[in-house]
């Protein structure tokens, strides 16, 4: 069984779509843990706050079947994919790693990249996974976090949780 991390976000009716989609998961993969939810600023538009989540399961799906599950989800959920990378959305999940596997293909990179780019999928995965060590940079997601630069990055953890 592989060990998975997928992000999750969404800045429309994030609630509903992420308390569904977390329960589509289940679904899918059997059980899943989850970090805490962070709201944080649009990054690259002008745009509503996203809720922010990284979440973890087992499964015997290979990462491309994984990766269509995940956007088979975003589109019953109402995704619309726009050329715009940066835009508003209804979900939007990415698996970010697959075990310790490095992928490079056309349709598929893992480690994501978003991991080191962006504090709403490196904080929350340093949350629920501090001491697994990123497969290319051989560094943990605890140090990776404590040295990412936080000065450009708006967000914060919510204290309560979504129910589902």
């Amino acid at each position: 069984m592989a060990l998975c991390f997928i992000s999750i976000g969404s800045n429309i009716d994030r609630e509903h779509n992420i308390n569904s989609a977390l329960g589509v998961l289940e679904q899918q993969f059997g059980q899943v843990q989850h970090s805490s939810i962070y709201e944080s600023t649009a990054v690259g538009f002008a745009g509503d706050v996203f809720y922010n989540l990284v979440s973890a399961f087992n499964c015997t799906y290979k990462a491309n079947e994984i990766a269509l599950k995940l956007k088979q989800i975003e589109a019953d959920h109402g995704r619309i994919r726009s050329k715009e990378k940066f835009s508003a959305r209804t979900l939007d999940l990415d698996l970010l790693l697959y075990d310790q596997q490095i992928i490079n293909t056309e349709n598929l990179k893992i480690p994501h990249h978003d991991i080191l780019n962006y504090a709403f999928v490196l904080e929350p995965l340093a949350e629920i996974a501090p001491n697994h060590q990123h497969p290319i940079k051989k560094l943990s997601y605890t140090q990776l976090w404590q040295d990412f630069d936080k000065s450009t990055h708006q967000q914060q953890r919510i204290k309560h949780f979504l129910s589902k």
